[in-house]
């Protein structure tokens, strides 16, 4: 499955940039993301918990963020295993353009993803669906971070099960409240 979009971010290249590399904000923009650990250099492990049509499964996987040229471009690649439900593999070539003399950002994207296991089985249809679901998530929920747009979030941040937060949110929340 490959998938290309971009959109419009209100701030600067630098903060989309930071806002690329900070775990906190990769957790908070993950679909079903329940655990994200490592730092940009060496990695993310994370543990996301997902329903593909009938097939729900906790995938253990792993992020690396590697060709970085900062603050223009970037290569996300990651894998995750599902147990029984199969496994998932791809990664999203992520290019920054500035806008507006530096005060917005086009963010570009093209992903790439593979199935495997009882996942492969549902075919490619409900799988390309899925697929860009989930990088539309993906991306609203990282321009609502970086721009501070997400209000309902910080008043009462809640995990991906629906639990409150631990008091002032994210990481992410706290610092974008803070400026």
């Amino acid at each position: 499955m490959e998938l290309t979009d971009s959109r419009r971010i209100e701030a600067p290249p630098q903060d989309v940039w930071d806002a690329l590399l900070d775990k906190d904000v990769l957790k908070a923009c993950v679909p079903g993301c329940q655990e994200m650990e490592g730092s940009p250099e060496d990695g993310f492990d994370a543990k996301v918990v997902q329903k593909v049509g009938p097939v729900k499964a906790t995938f253990a996987g792993r992020v690396t963020l590697e060709d970085r040229v900062p603050p223009e471009t970037l290569t996300i690649s990651g894998e995750g295993k599902g147990g029984a439900a199969g496994f998932a593999k791809g990664g999203a070539k992520v290019r920054l353009e500035p806008l507006d003399g530096g005060d917005a950002t086009q963010l570009h994207y093209d992903v790439e993803a593979r199935v495997g296991g009882k996942l492969a089985q549902l075919g490619s249809r409900i799988i390309d669906g899925f697929a860009k679901k989930m990088a539309d998530q993906f991306f609203t929920r990282f321009e609502e971070v970086v721009t501070g747009t997400d209000e309902a979030a910080e008043a009462t941040p809640r995990d991906d099960a629906g639990s409150e937060a631990p008091p002032g949110g994210t990481a992410a929340a706290q610092d974008e409240r803070a400026r």
